[in-house]
């Protein structure tokens, strides 16, 4: 049972605490975090809310999946295990390391 919901197409103007505005009219919001560019430091457009129980994450993507926020259309769905991903390497390997 998740209760973690992505929301993409966010204005990046939203903060943490917009985000968690948005969905308490639809249950009891854990968590509400914002993805943020690590160089920038500035919102990637998406981010994730935790709901209190399954049901309330259903009645979150029911209600907000597809509505206009700041211009731009949500996408609101049940968020998806995290995927390992190589670790990246931190430099080299790159045209001015050959020559």
């Amino acid at each position: 049972m998740n209760k973690k919901l992505y929301v993409g197409g966010l204005s990046y103007s939203v903060t943490d605490s917009q985000l968690q505005q948005m969905f308490a009219s639809h249950g009891t919001v854990e968590s509400a975090k914002i993805v943020m560019d690590r160089e920038s430091d500035r919102s990637r457009g998406f981010g994730f809310v935790e709901m209190s129980t399954q049901e309330e994450a259903e009645k979150a993507i029911a209600a907000l999946n597809g509505t206009q926020h700041e211009g731009r259309s949500l996408t609101v769905n049940i968020s998806k295990p995290r995927e390992d991903r190589p670790a990246r390497s931190g430099g080299g390997g790159g045209y001015r390391d050959r020559y």
